[in-house]
């Protein structure tokens, strides 16, 4: 098993041009974005009078949510931005996403390089789909679990403005679809999944991330054939990265694992840490 600081970055249509006291600094295509960020707990690189001139739009935080303040006369509140071959819709919301997880681009990228033509792929935790569509761009039987329907409708938005076809769509929680793959014996080259901290099922039931990563795991690793892979994000404060690690050697102790933190760096210089990723390759 491997360790390491794992190190993501931007792309022509993304930036993260500087982070500090609470907050990040980015780029999505033409518009640049003010938002909190609870790990930028250091001082930024440029004066914050010197970011509000840049933004277009500034999310103020209040209690669990929030709302978005203009900096600029006409800011759009959806936009698109590419990455690679894909197009991607971009809109504020009221929890300060805007329907894409940048630092995710070095999992795309695995993906672009393991996943292929008569491949099968399962993406879990979807949101809005930017890992389904790499995959489906490669020619991958894909399908992507989401439990929220405004977020599948979202990521057929991006098939669509990606001009891709057959995404097999499943609103759904995703352990329960997990454990059902098992029984009907179904099985994948890939599977990544992001996981909440903590979420509300689909019947109001209640659940943490550390509460369940046993039953994601077991119930994942017996989805995926030899010879392929998954992948796992966390941003839980109550999952470490020893946690992580531990649970990698508890069920993944014969095959290549790598347990990493996830980072980006700021144009600026500064390093910002967005969680754990686990990646681990099936012999």
């Amino acid at each position: 098993m491997s360790q390491k600081k794992l190190f993501t970055q931007g792309w022509a249509d993304y930036e993260l041009i500087d982070a500090g006291g609470g907050k990040k600094l980015e780029r999505w295509g033409k518009i640049i974005t003010i938002r909190p960020e609870v790990q930028a707990y250091f001082k930024s690189e440029i004066p914050f009078d010197k970011w509000n001139e840049m933004a277009h739009w500034e999310f103020v935080q209040k209690g669990s949510a929030g709302k978005w303040k203009a900096l600029k006369p006409k800011a759009p509140e959806s936009w698109e931005i590419g990455y690679e071959r894909l197009k991607f819709k971009l809109s504020l919301t009221k929890f300060k996403h805007l329907g894409l997880f940048p630092e995710q681009r070095t999992n795309w990228d695995f993906i672009d390089k393991h996943i292929g033509q008569d491949d099968r792929f399962l993406n879990l935790f979807a949101y809005t789909g930017a890992a389904s569509l790499v995959a489906r761009y490669n020619g991958a039987e894909t399908v992507h679990v989401d439990s929220v329907r405004q977020l599948i409708s979202w990521a057929k938005d991006n098939m669509d403005l990606s001009r891709l076809l057959n995404i097999k769509w499943v609103a759904e929680d995703a352990l329960k679809f997990a454990k059902r793959e098992e029984k009907r014996g179904n099985r994948y080259t890939g599977i990544i999944m992001d996981p909440p901290a903590w979420g509300i099922g689909a019947k109001g039931e209640k659940w943490k991330l550390e509460e369940k990563m046993d039953e994601l795991l077991s119930s994942t690793a017996s989805l995926i054939q030899p010879g392929g892979f998954l992948i796992v994000n966390t941003y839980s404060p109550q999952l470490s990265l020893e946690q992580l690690n531990e649970l990698a050697n508890l069920y993944f102790s014969e095959h290549a694992t790598q347990v990493n933190e996830l980072w980006m760096k700021t144009t600026s210089g500064k390093e910002l840490y967005f969680g754990n990723v686990m990646r681990v390759i099936f012999q």
